[in-house]
């Protein structure tokens, strides 16, 4: 008898979007990431700086990635929530799922916001939301991987009760060939 592969159910948001929210003192629309953004994605990932990108599992500058992410989105294992401001994205949040079925209850989430909108909240805003999509999902645990050194970043995660989970010493490496520790932070959904 053959034994398949157990099928991870999709992701399931009702959240209502569109949606306008204040980040600082400016307005953004949330909406969910979908097939007509994919040059705006691209625009915005190759105005970001080198250093905001280094770390990213996945290569989002390229064409053929983010055609990848928008065909996980539709098979319901990302959910991506583009904030946008006067037309252009301003940052995004990510939710990605696990697709093994010994780690379906946990999820990873990304945020990337452009340096016009570091310090105005809303990346916060952004991790906020992903974290409400997680909990209607039903996921235990969502992680999020970074830099030690992204020291705002960190804290954002800290000020919205991720707790550190592990510090990896020399897990990643920059194209200088410097390795650098990356700190996975854990949000417990259960508590």
């Amino acid at each position: 008898m053959a034994v398949t592969e157990p099928t991870i159910p999709a992701l399931e948001v009702t959240r209502a979007y569109p949606r306008t929210e204040v980040a600082g003192e400016r307005r953004v629309q949330l909406r969910r990431m979908a097939a007509p953004d994919k040059d705006a994605m691209l625009s915005f990932a190759r105005a970001l700086p080198e250093e905001d990108l280094l770390f990213l599992p996945m290569n989002i500058t390229r064409a053929e990635v983010v055609d990848e992410w928008l065909r996980l989105i539709r098979a319901g294992m990302r959910f991506t929530l583009l904030a946008e401001s006067e037309g252009e994205i301003a940052g995004y949040g990510s939710l990605h799922r696990q697709e093994a079925e010994w780690t379906r209850h946990l999820g990873e989430i990304r945020v990337i916001v452009s340096e016009g909108w570091r310090g105005s909240g809303l990346g916060a805003l952004l991790v906020s939301e992903i974290l409400a999509v997680a909990r209607e999902a039903g996921l235990r645990k969502v992680v999020a991987q970074m830099p030690r050194d992204q020291d705002g970043a960190r804290g954002v995660f800290r000020k919205l009760g991720f707790d550190l989970e592990s510090m990896l010493a020399d897990w990643v490496i920059d194209r200088r060939g410097q390795t650098h520790d990356l700190v996975i932070l854990a949000y417990d959904m259960t508590s």
